[in-house]
């Protein structure tokens, strides 16, 4: 599973950043590592250089094998927040879509006629 970190508006891209939004999502989605080619991170603060609430935004998404991207959204007064409120948001979203992909695969799945 890929993880590529992008950021803009006055949030300044580091290694350390990186890392750590990395390190996040590999211990959050570890049960989903084998099902995802690639998630996306984008971060920004939407007021820019002016302070305020809920101003830091986290967009992220998954890219489940061979089914449409999922996307989240979460903002926060820290980027930390940010980013962990986003990454329970994913795991919640996906969490729901394989639950969905296994229930529709045990009502076509055909009984046991002797059973």
């Amino acid at each position: 599973m890929q993880i590529q970190v992008n950021s803009s508006n006055h949030i300044e891209s580091n290694i350390r950043l990186n890392e750590w939004v990395r390190s996040t999502l590999e211990s959050t989605l570890e049960r989903y590592e084998d099902d995802l080619t690639r998630i996306e991170v984008h971060l920004r603060d939407d007021n820019g250089a002016k302070p305020g609430p809920h101003d830091k935004r986290c967009q992220m998404e998954a890219r489940p094998k061979g089914h449409q991207p999922i996307s989240v959204t979460h903002t926060a007064t820290t980027l930390d927040h940010a980013v962990d409120g986003a990454a329970s948001k994913l795991n919640n979203a996906l969490e729901h879509f394989y639950g969905k992909l296994r229930s529709k695969r045990v009502i076509l799945e055909p009984s046991d006629p002797e059973e």
